[in-house]
């Protein structure tokens, strides 16, 4: 149902691999783009597209983060949890964040704003504690920030806090 809403897309994304198993990511993607999730019917459609059972379509879902099996909320917030970042107390941004929005790792606001994860690394090892929201790092983390980061998101939809992905090294500055 999901693939023939988009047929042209989903047939622009296949001819651009000569193996179709190759599409599967990019599927998915569109799958959550249009759902907020990667649903089960769509799953099934994507096994039965690129001639994948639904398992093997189900196990890549659930292997990458950036895959969704149930709503989220409009702010996906994922904290980094790896060694280095709990070496520079991630857990307690973990903490900041449960407090502040009243939730724990797996749930969604009420208002379905906010949706806390808690997830492997996130490549910024040397800007840790760090988030990501959405597509967006914050960096460096404390308490305020996190404050601020998440009343901003609140109140305007953005924050100007956001790092991207690395912000370190910083780019050498020529004299």
């Amino acid at each position: 149902m999901l693939l023939e809403k988009f047929k042209d897309e989903v047939t622009e994304i296949l001819s651009r691999y000569p193996v179709k198993r190759s599409a599967l990511l990019p599927l998915l993607n569109l799958a959550q783009r249009e759902e907020g999730f990667v649903s089960e019917p769509a799953m099934r459609d994507i096994a039965k597209v690129l001639g994948l059972t639904p398992p093997q379509v189900f196990e890549t879902v659930t292997f990458y983060t950036m895959f969704n099996l149930k709503p989220i909320g409009k702010f996906h917030i994922q904290v980094c949890k790896s060694l280095m970042c709990a070496l520079v107390r991630s857990d307690e941004v973990v903490i900041w964040i449960s407090k502040k929005l009243n939730i724990a790792p797996g749930r969604t606001t009420p208002d379905k704003n906010f949706t806390l994860s808690v997830v492997e690394c996130l490549g910024s090892c040397g800007t840790g504690p760090m988030m990501q929201v959405n597509d967006d790092y914050y960096e460096q983390l404390t308490e305020e920030k996190v404050g601020r980061v998440l009343d901003d998101l609140a109140k305007d939809g953005d924050c100007s806090l956001k790092t991207g992905p690395f912000m370190f090294p910083k780019p050498l500055v020529k004299s």
